[in-house]
């Protein structure tokens, strides 16, 4: 194994470990032949362009559609296996959460000022809604997305909590300081009036909110916003791989 490894250039062992994981894997690939016939010192590398160069990152956290790039806040926390792709707007202080999927193809998706999209969410948009609504995804100030949500051209106001495993379809309105409890789905077209509780599958109303749940919604906005300043402390845009291949480097004496 020393020995077809030292037949490699150093270049060449570079762009290897980019390209394949584990390290074993690439020894044992480059090994096997050597049990045979070790490559002589006319073998003839790959050349440069013909490598795949891979950057440390798993997949692209922003893909741009013609001519539509999304757009994140600089004070805005997006986890780095978050997609957003083409029409996607993510303002000041909002946040979104591992794994969830942001597609912009069709239509704008915005979600807006201190509001959150939580753990493996979907958000997307239809070219247009067959209720006349608007057919653009659009979220305001302080709201919640509860996790594994599923949003499709509807239109959430400020202050609103949406239950985990919810689904809200098309032309579907969320109004002011309104709550829709996990697992419901809100049918295209349908509104939730200000101050209300929606539950169920479809989503019906349930009860006015008091005065104190009311005020908890932007509270439980602020925490998430709070909750995000220590994600985002810690956020490596390339992941941690790179020490791992260090180390692979320095074993191999390979400058860094």
């Amino acid at each position: 194994m020393a020995t077809a490894v030292g037949h490699l250039s150093r270049r060449y062992l570079v762009s290897a470990l980019f390209t394949c994981s584990p390290l074993r894997r690439l020894l044992s690939t480059e090994a096997a032949p050597a049990a045979v016939a070790p490559p002589s010192s006319s073998a003839v590398l790959p050349s440069t362009d013909d490598r795949v160069k891979w950057d440390y990152r798993g997949q692209r956290r922003i893909i741009p559609l013609g001519q539509w790039v999304p757009k994140i806040a600089v004070d805005a926390y997006v986890a780095p296996n978050v997609v957003l792709a083409g029409q996607v707007t993510v303002c000041d202080g909002a946040s979104v959460w591992s794994g969830s999927v942001l597609r912009g193809d069709l239509n704008k998706i915005t979600v807006g000022f201190c509001s959150n999209v939580q753990e493996r969410c979907v958000l997307h948009a239809a070219w247009s809604s067959p209720t006349g609504l608007p057919a653009e995804t659009f979220i305001e100030r302080y709201v919640t997305i509860g996790a594994y949500s599923l949003l499709r051209s509807c239109t959430i106001e400020p202050e609103c909590i949406i239950g985990q495993h919810s689904i809200l379809m098309e032309g579907s309105l969320v109004e002011t300081n309104s709550i829709l409890e996990a697992g419901s789905v809100l049918p295209p077209g349908r509104r939730i009036p200000t101050g209300e509780l929606w539950s169920g599958n479809p989503a019906r109303f349930v009860r006015k909110l008091t005065d104190d749940e009311i005020k908890e919604i932007p509270q439980l906005a602020d925490a998430v916003n709070d909750l995000m300043q220590s994600h985002f402390s810690e956020f490596l845009p390339y992941s941690t791989v790179y020490l791992e291949v260090e180390k692979l480097k320095k074993s191999f004496g390979i400058p860094i």
